[in-house]
């Protein structure tokens, strides 16, 4: 990530309560912001911007604009952060493999606030898949969620530290979900929303495939399993 703080001139930026709209993991908005930065081979510099879906899917239209845009030149990396408010669908998935596979020099790490509809089986494949390519995809934590307000988000003079403290206990959901995608695990996160009260509800069904296959480092932040104490 880049060293720079605050968003710099010609960055494009969000206000504080687009910020919080697109990126509480607690809420399920269906429009996704993308937030991403490129740095070009050895450059200090870091260019910064961010996208929305059109009649594309955000991630569909950084790749047309990336490749629109750029000369590329294979001889140079290219590092790419990505902040998305929901994980890639599959069909983007496959986009940015067909992408990365025509751009060999450009690594692509991928920060989550949300997973789009992980109970899905293609969805879920198309995630293992990107992993599997070589992408780097976490739930954003809370440096990713500073480093987002203090590099993309037009705060008030001398708010760099307000940004939104969202529960970690979310976070730690979505990364748990996360885990059992990659092991190729069947779901254990339910999502479902009341529309009265528009409240979100977040619930565990583990079965004894997750208990045996999830590292118990990961069980044991949840406290979903008790730490082994060994008596003398």
């Amino acid at each position: 990530m880049a060293s720079d703080k605050g968003p710099s001139a010609g960055d494009a930026t969000l206000i504080p309560w687009e910020f919080e709209g697109f990126f509480d993991p607690r809420e399920l908005r269906k429009e996704t912001c993308l937030l991403y930065e490129i740095q070009w081979g050895t450059s200090h510099k870091t260019w910064r911007n961010s996208g929305r879906n059109t009649t594309n899917h955000v991630e569909i239209n950084f790749i047309e604009k990336f490749t629109a845009e750029r000369q590329y030149c294979p001889s140079i990396r290219c590092s790419i952060p990505w902040f998305l408010s929901w994980s890639p669908c599959w069909e983007c998935s496959n986009a940015i493999r067909g992408f990365l596979s025509q751009h060999p020099s450009v690594t692509l790490v991928i920060d989550v606030a949300r997973l789009f509809w992980h109970t899905d089986p293609q969805n879920r494949q198309g995630l293992r898949d990107l992993i599997n390519s070589g992408v780097t995809i976490q739930i954003m934590t809370v440096p990713e969620y500073d480093h987002c307000w203090r590099n993309f988000v037009n705060y008030p003079p001398g708010k760099e530290d307000h940004w939104p403290r969202y529960p970690v206990l979310w976070m730690k959901l979505y990364a748990l979900e996360l885990h059992c995608i990659i092991l190729n695990l069947p779901p254990c996160l339910k999502i479902s929303r009341r529309n009265q009260h528009q409240l979100t509800l977040f619930r565990l069904t583990l079965q004894d495939c997750h208990y045996q296959t999830i590292p118990p480092p990961i069980l044991l932040d949840m406290g979903l399993i008790q730490p082994l104490v060994t008596w003398r």
